[in-house]
């Protein structure tokens, strides 16, 4: 893939200045799970990737191991400047969430034990579950026009949710599967 198939228009391929900035706001403010944030900036806002190549890339960092957004942001600033876009993302997205938590540890240490605390974690980890479901719908609208696509989706859910089988090998059967029914198209 090229730098214009990747940009939704040529304008909008990053400088690493923009990489750097555009995802240390995203490590700024995507507490509870920057991945909803992230497709609503990097699609949305700054237009660096169609839909689909975002659920495409999406869809790449997940089967690697290590973090979904860290990867992205590694993917991304390597597709549009290399090791130095990479390298400017990776540090833009985690410069503050790194000093945050290291601040926090020392402010949670005193107040641990307070009711109220507890209470608020609680709440922002709710928070948090509805912002990646509302990413996943919008990350299934773009595959509502494959049924193949809306197959895999569903034989993922299956297999994760009911039969319990691990991740990595859904992830493995699906793309042999889904590999193959695309050979054989072509």
């Amino acid at each position: 893939m090229n730098h214009v198939e990747f940009a939704v228009q040529k304008e909008s391929i990053p400088t690493c200045t923009e990489l750097f900035l555009g995802f240390l706001t995203l490590g700024l403010i995507g507490f509870g799970g920057v991945l909803p944030l992230a497709r609503k900036v990097i699609v949305e806002q700054r237009q660096w990737l169609s839909p689909e190549k975002f659920t495409e890339l999406l869809g790449l960092c997940q089967f690697l191991p290590g973090g979904n957004i860290i990867n992205l942001s590694v993917a991304i600033g390597m597709e549009f400047r290399g090791v130095r876009g990479a390298v400017s993302s990776l540090i833009g997205l985690i410069l503050a969430p790194t000093i945050i938590v290291v601040l926090l540890h020392y402010v949670y240490e005193q107040f641990q034990d307070n009711l109220m605390v507890k209470h608020l974690f609680e709440g922002l980890a709710a928070a948090a579950a509805g912002l990646l479901v509302a990413t996943g719908l919008k990350m299934l609208k773009p595959l509502l026009r494959n049924p193949l696509a809306i197959c895999v989706v569903v034989a993922a859910i299956i297999s994760i949710a009911f039969l319990k089988i691990s991740l990595l090998v859904t992830m493995l059967i699906l793309l042999a599967f889904y590999s193959a029914i695309i050979w054989r198209r072509v």
